[in-house]
């Protein structure tokens, strides 16, 4: 192998370490197939890189050409020409540095266009399922690597395989200035290793400091009410100050680091550009350098941009670390989320619900809440669902509309798995409300169209079901009103309001309703049994679960859950029957007891 090859395989080596660790690190995942599809934007901006990057030496071959042609000569006609030439080449310099930055910038909106849905799509399943990587930090992370592709790290990783050719010309001048950068080159790697060595544990852990302040502050927000009123802001500022402190104490570890090796890297080019100048002083006393005098110029020159991409990488690598654990993150996500295929289109569903024997826990728990759940309701029946608290209620009705997942058994719809049915598609025939109303910001027929488009005739039928439409048109902008973020600008109750009318836009066949009627005053009550008992009679399927009696007067059936496990189910009248036999049977035991035993007596000891 010669000089020249050893010289280019440790400067190539060193300059495409984080490409490499990179591809290595999702080999053969989906996120590297989105980005190995990506080719044709870096063989572009490679080509451009290489013009580029030869280019530099436009300056110095200008200064030579000057000294060697213009001073001696004293042509003025030459020294125009020469400079006609510099600034020529000066002007495709940087057009092709914006050239390059503007593909790179296009493979990124690539990227984007690419993957973003399906990162988003992941995301949000993901925070159902309550995995890890269903928070705003994966589009954070996504954003990280689609931002990365144009920064200075990869520009400077493009630029690399210039210095083979630089190499090759030091080699040429003397094979000993050539050793001399090849020296410089390889301290140059090791201080990149070092660099990886000693940046990567704190940035992990400021990465880690960051997101747990940013997601504490997140619930603060979330919770600004609660903590105003009762006077704990000072505590709950004093510990956010604690996280941040614990971040940018991590960060600046980090940094410091960082920048120690950033500095020793522009020393070590700085000192190999002179060092080379020097040494080819002394050759050229000895009559042992190719090309006469002007070879120091150049020699010094070369020197200091074979090491250049390794200045550039030393003090990108924080962004490299960034980019990788953000690789990490969003690699593992899209593995555990795999992307659905594409299922065959079903027909629209009827309303008939068979549940079998449902074994469900909440997503990341071994303890099972729902344990062998069984019952079945046609096409324009309504079940209340009753039962104490932390009985498996709110369970059961994510795994009716197919939010969670059982590890036993199944929630078939007209025969079909409702966990597996695209929700795109089973969607518009469902109508779910959950126990805490979530209205997104937006206008009221927005919120009451599920965002999607809006039919004015049928939004006014929604909200006129749940007694809203006079409300809506009283405001001053009508179904236009604007709700606020996270609904603040209505009550509670009218929060509830068209939580419901979204949940009957468009006369879904198949309604589930967790505690419709716990923020609804007696009219509320009485419009949502009204609009009830009219889709009940369009053939509607409602499961409805509350602790109010009030909505019992239009069901048909009733379910009865204590501990995850079906205490009773059958028709309203008959299990309401059982109910009132099994709590006199009760209490008469209770009083059995007690006449039996006689006063209670206090023991004493002897």
């Amino acid at each position: 192998m010669t000089p020249a090859t050893t010289t280019s395989t440790a400067t190539s080596a060193a300059a495409a370490a984080a490409a490499r660790s990179l591809q290595k690190a999702a080999s053969k995942s989906e996120l590297a197939e989105a980005v190995a599809s990506l080719r044709p934007y870096f063989k572009r901006a490679m080509m451009f890189s290489l013009v580029s990057a030869l280019l530099v030496l436009a300056p110095t071959a200008y200064m030579l050409e000057v000294y060697d042609r213009v001073v001696t000569t004293r042509n003025h006609f030459t020294l125009a020409m020469l400079l006609g030439l510099v600034l020529g080449a000066y002007i495709v310099m940087e057009i092709l540095e914006w050239a390059r930055a503007q593909v790179m910038y296009g493979a990124g909106v690539a990227l984007d266009a690419k993957l973003g849905d399906r990162v988003f799509n992941a995301m949000f399943t993901a925070n159902l399922r309550r995995l890890p990587g269903g928070t705003q930090q994966t589009m954070n992370d996504f954003r990280t690597i689609r931002d990365f592709l144009y920064s200075p790290l990869v520009m400077a990783v493009m630029e690399s395989p210039v210095s083979l050719v630089f190499t090759i010309l030091v080699f040429a001048i003397s094979p000993i200035l050539g050793c001399v950068a090849l020296a410089g080159a390889f301290v140059q790697v090791g201080i990149g290793v070092l660099n990886e060595r000693a940046t990567k544990p704190p940035l992990i852990a400021a990465n880690r400091s960051s997101f747990a302040a940013q997601q504490y502050a997140d619930g603060v927000l979330r919770n600004a009410q609660v903590i105003e009123s009762m006077g704990m802001q000072r505590d709950i500022h004093k510990r956010w100050i604690e996280k941040q402190r614990e971040f940018l104490g991590l960060q600046a570890v980090a940094s410091e680091r960082a920048g120690g090796y950033q500095a020793v890297t522009k020393f070590l080019q700085q000192t190999v550009s002179s060092g080379l100048m020097g040494v080819a002083a002394l050759l050229l006393l000895h009559d042992m350098i190719n090309g006469g005098s002007g070879m120091l110029i150049i020699a010094s020159v070369l020197g200091g941009r074979i090491l250049a991409p390794f200045v550039i990488i030393v003090g990108q690598w924080r962004g490299f670390i960034a980019a990788r654990d953000s690789w990490t993150r969003v690699d593992a996500l899209l593995t555990a989320l795999p992307a659905k295929p594409e299922a065959m289109t079903l027909p629209a569903p009827k309303g008939s619900l068979q549940v079998e024997s449902i074994v469900a826990a909440a997503p990341g728990s071994p303890l099972p809440i729902l344990k062998g759940v069984a019952f079945g309701l046609l096409p324009g029946d309504v079940l209340a669902v009753i039962g104490p608290s932390a009985s498996g209620k709110t369970t059961l009705a994510r795994c009716l509309v197919g939010l969670w997942p059982s590890s036993g058994g199944k929630v078939r719809l007209d025969g079909v798995d409702v966990f597996a049915w695209d929700k795109s598609e089973l969607g518009p025939h469902v109508g779910y409300l959950p126990q805490d109303v979530e209205l997104f910001e937006g206008t009221m027929a927005e919120n009451i169209a599920r965002f999607g488009e809006v039919e004015m005739a049928k939004v006014q039928a929604a909200a006129s079901a749940v007694g809203l439409h006079e409300f809506i048109l009283a405001l001053p902008q009508g179904y236009d009103s604007p709700v606020g973020r996270d609904g603040a600008r209505l009550s509670g109750g009218q929060r509830q309001r068209v939580g419901l009318a979204r949940a009957l836009y468009g006369d879904p066949v198949f309604v589930v309703l967790d505690e419709p009627n716990s923020s609804l005053d007696d009219e509320g009550d009485a419009a949502l049994a009204s609009a009830i008992k009219e889709l009940k009679g369009r053939g509607t399927t409602f499961v409805v679960i509350t602790h109010r009696t009030s909505i019992l007067g239009v069901v048909d059936k009733l379910l009865v859950l204590k501990d995850g496990q079906v205490q009773g189910f059958g028709p309203r009248d008959d299990v309401l029957a059982a109910m009132a036999k099994a709590a006199q049977q009760a209490q008469q035991a209770q009083q059995q007891r007690q006449q039996g035993g006689g006063a209670p007596r206090l023991m004493t000891t002897p």
